[in-house]
């Protein structure tokens, strides 16, 4: 059958086993919005967003995250606890499930794409059972033009059904929600849950396979941004390290916050069209484009309004993981289009709630291989069950959850690139200074933000002895000074005032970091081995 959408293109999914006659096509975030507040399905902020709540899961379940063994994938995925095989026909009778769910739903279709660079376009298209499913799809992929649309052929498509809950016995999921993705149908099949990073994970998923496989294309989980003089910095980080606050810049324009593709032809493409940040605790005042960018169209998650509308950003009792989608335009200091050239410095972010590694440092090309497959931040007491003082966290590659190939596979293509460019590498550390957590404060977002200007404008200088100290137990180079930073900052140990202390912390993780690398060693090459810290305690 054909469906009407609001600019007079038609479409069919009868391809798709949808039959279906309460569907909208290409709905405007406006109407999406409406829908949304009709059906009683959220509220709008004094801001002007919608304001949602995602149900059960308020997060990604990697547990419950599959991909199907096929003929395609069977030899090339690095399967084990992160990649989590699933039997075709297991899938196949899934999916007949789930549509046959959907064809008794009211139904919201987007067709859109990821990539911004049109060599490696991907075109999708999103078939979700909620409204506000559907805006977080216009708001996070990129949006094609009219004249698009008129032939448009989508690639993959997503099929997102949060109100479907499987039968683990019967439908080979481990609980009753799942993500599974179909490389040989091009299908990503989302169920049982309402977290709208389902959505846009499953498809940088399907990316971070496809472009190192077939186009020679480094996958990042990371954000980028572009300076006057059209040097790109890329930020890697795990979530709440300040990859999307640091990115978002106002003296430079913002590439994208998440999701990016390094080329062999020595550009970063974004994949997406917007942002998914997190919301915790922000203020206007220190970040002020992220503010800014919620407004009429943006999407808040499992945030608190007050009677008038007013979110309180620094309320957790549903989640700590509180966020917000809001299409890059939003962001007025943006890239158009999403893609940058000439990287020259790549910062790795790690909220070390240790307090031991240095604000800044500089790696060499071993130490970035090294730290990239190790993906380093940090827990902290109070954020899980049981964590009642700073646990190590390790994510291969910044985005191990969504990696279908080994690390060492996006590690040596790192390596490679950062060799063929010339680019810096530097460790930043947005945690704990002066003390572990609970007894040193948090690094100072001004600091972090100075050290990262300096870096990108040339002013810590190259590298050489009197300016640069080497860590006796990371092995990192540290800048000695850093305009509108206290030199007393950039030492961690002199901020500790306790030398045995602090010695005892750092060899307490980098015995961490050796535990963590050891399944990855067998792997690694020599010179990726050489990057790990080079003294440890027993």
């Amino acid at each position: 059958m054909s469906i009407s959408h609001q600019s007079t293109q038609t479409i069919s999914l009868e391809s798709y086993g949808l039959v279906n006659d309460r569907v909208h096509y290409q709905a405007t975030p406006d109407e999406l919005h409406n829908i949304t507040l009709k059906k009683a399905m959220g509220k709008e902020a004094s801001s002007g967003a919608l304001a949602i709540d995602t149900g059960e899961f308020t997060g990604r379940s990697p547990k419950d995250r599959f991909i199907v063994m096929d003929d395609i994938t069977k030899l090339k995925v690095w399967w084990g606890d992160i990649n989590l095989p699933f039997d075709p026909d297991k899938f196949d009778r899934l999916y007949d499930k789930v549509i046959e769910y959907l064809n008794s739903k009211e139904i919201y279709v987007r067709d859109s794409y990821a990539c911004a660079d049109p060599d490696y376009r991907l075109n999708l298209r999103v078939i979700t059972e909620y409204p506000w499913s559907n805006l977080f799809a216009y708001n996070m992929f990129l949006r094609p033009t009219e004249a698009e649309l008129v032939d448009f052929d989508p690639e993959w498509t997503i099929v997102n059904a949060p109100g479907f809950m499987a039968d683990p016995k019967e439908d080979g999921t481990r609980q009753h929600n799942f993500a599974v993705l179909n490389f040989t149908k091009k299908i990503a099949l989302i169920g049982g849950t309402g977290y709208t990073g389902e959505i846009k994970k499953g498809i940088f998923s399907v990316l971070n396979f496809i472009l190192p496989v077939y186009k020679n294309t480094l996958p990042m989980h990371c954000s980028a941004n572009v300076g006057d003089d059209g040097d790109t910095a890329i930020f890697f980080g795990l979530s709440g390290t300040g990859k999307t606050t640091l990115s978002t810049d106002p003296h430079r324009k913002l590439i994208g916050d998440d999701e990016h593709g390094w080329t062999a032809e020595n550009t970063v493409f974004n994949f997406e069209g917007g942002c998914y940040a997190k919301v915790i605790d922000l203020c206007q005042e220190n970040e002020p484009e992220i503010y800014g960018a919620i407004k009429k169209g943006a999407l808040l998650e499992n945030v608190i309004l007050d009677k008038d509308g007013d979110v309180d950003f620094a309320d957790t009792s549903i989640t700590q993981n509180t966020r917000v989608s809001y299409p890059l335009y939003h962001i007025a200091n943006h890239m158009e289009p999403s893609v940058g050239r000439n990287p020259k410095n790549i910062f790795f972010l790690t909220a070390d709630a240790f307090g031991v590694i240095p604000p800044i440092s500089k790696l060499t090309p071993s130490q970035a291989a090294y730290h990239f497959i190790s993906g380093y931040t940090a827990k902290v007491a109070g954020t899980e069950a049981g964590v009642v003082e700073p646990v190590p966290s390790f994510s291969a590659c910044f985005g191990a959850p969504f990696m279908p190939l080994h690390p060492t596979k996006y590690a040596e293509m790192l390596s490679d690139k950062m060799k063929e460019s010339g680019v810096n590498v530097w460790l930043v550390n947005t945690g704990w200074t002066g003390g572990p957590y609970g007894v040193g404060t948090r690094m100072k977002l001004k600091y972090t933000r100075a050290m990262i200007h300096a870096a990108l404008n040339g002013d810590l200088g190259l590298y050489c002895y009197d300016k640069y100290h080497i860590h006796s137990v990371f092995g990192v180079a540290q800048p000695r000074v850093c305009p509108g930073v206290p030199t007393s900052v950039l030492s961690p140990r002199a901020t500790w005032n306790d030398d045995e202390a602090y010695y005892k912390m750092a060899f307490k993780l980098t015995n961490a970091f050796r535990h963590n690398f050891k399944k990855f060693e067998s792997y690694a090459n020599e010179e990726i081995r050489r990057g790990g810290p080079q003294r440890y305690a027993f």
